[in-house]
């Protein structure tokens, strides 16, 4: 077995695996965009900073209890029911601020061209982004935030071992990978359930139909365009939270390259499709993670590994070009 084959193919197990993870994450975040898509047929560009507040707001609880003492000194569950809080916080804070936008900066511009709320969602994505530094420049000092290290989700579970003629393979996951998992399955099995299974699902796709005949009906439009903003930015924070438990460090720009991909991921799957923000959160991850494991190895050195962010932007390019509805369709709903 060659070199490059035998690098191929002791590290492919865990690009499987970083793959996964990144595509839950994606996926996540893309669901934010293609809830408010799917109601209002517009792309809310803020959400990604609205992820960095969950973020923020997640790890300087964190930071805040490990400044107490608790973290460390919770017994072998605490640091899960800490981390569950932190989820809660980011996913409070997130879906605060979404909703307080939809209000200010959405809502009274609903029925104008569709340029106008989107040149809105720019620039309170820019408004986001300086508030977060002068709350940290304020509170903290520091623009970067460390999320404390407790419990063992840094322990890595050993799955299997694949014997080769070369050597034995070991593989292996981070705990923190699999909370990330773990969390993003249920949320998307919990947004799939409350928008198909439930009444105030049903009053979602009802005004995503019809917003007029809705109101007629006695649906409060205003109120369910506030809740789906509400979902959206909950799970873009609590995906902010996993997002900081993965990769440890976030700044006040940490949303912006996240929220790009899930964008992407949203389009490539069909925006405004719960199921094909999954799809495509799912390949985008594998492809960052394939570029960023083998790119450098297959080109002889020409592309390194901080080439993978090309592939989101890439693919968001061809799918627009060559199918703009997406793999698995563009979802919304006919107009009676």
């Amino acid at each position: 077995m060659s070199t490059s084959s035998f690098y191929t193919l002791a590290n492919l197990p865990q690009v499987l695996i970083d793959g996964v993870t990144l595509g839950f994450v994606y996926a996540a975040i893309a669901l934010g965009y293609t809830m408010v898509y799917g109601v209002l047929e517009f792309i809310n560009f803020a959400h990604s900073e609205i992820f960095a507040i969950g973020a923020f707001a997640g790890v300087e609880f964190l930071i805040f209890m490990d400044r107490l003492g608790v973290l460390t000194n919770s017994g072998s569950y605490g640091p899960y029911v800490f981390l569950a809080l932190a989820l809660a916080v980011g996913m409070i804070a997130a879906g605060g601020i979404a909703v307080l936008i939809e209000r200010t900066a959405y809502r009274p511009l609903r029925g104008a061209p569709r340029l106008v709320p989107l040149i809105s969602a720019i620039g309170v994505s820019f408004a986001l982004q300086d508030i977060i530094r002068l709350v940290e420049s304020l509170t903290t000092g520091q623009f970067y935030r460390v999320i404390p290290t407790f419990g063992n989700f840094d322990d890595r579970i050993p799955l299997f071992t694949i014997n080769t003629s070369s050597a034995p393979i070991n593989v292996d996951i981070q705990v923190k990978s699999v909370i990330v998992i773990v969390a993003a399955m249920m949320m998307l099995v919990g947004l799939n359930y409350i928008v198909n299974a439930t009444r105030i699902g049903k009053a979602i796709r009802s005004v995503a139909q019809d917003r007029n005949t809705a109101a007629i009906m006695g649906i409060g439009v205003n109120g369910i365009i506030a809740f789906t903003f509400l979902i959206g930015g909950a799970l873009g924070g609590a995906a902010g939270v996993l997002y900081a438990l993965k990769f440890t460090r976030i700044d006040p720009f940490v949303g912006f390259m996240p929220g790009m991909k899930a964008f992407t991921a949203a389009v490539l799957g069909g925006i405004g499709n719960l199921t094909g923000a999954l799809l495509g959160g799912m390949i985008l991850g594998m492809l960052e993670s394939f570029a960023g494991a083998y790119l450098g190895t297959y080109t002889m050195g020409n592309f390194g590994s901080e080439y993978k962010d090309i592939f989101a932007f890439f693919i968001l390019i061809i799918v627009i070009i060559f199918r703009p509805s997406g793999l698995l369709g563009e979802q919304i709903s006919q107009k009676a």
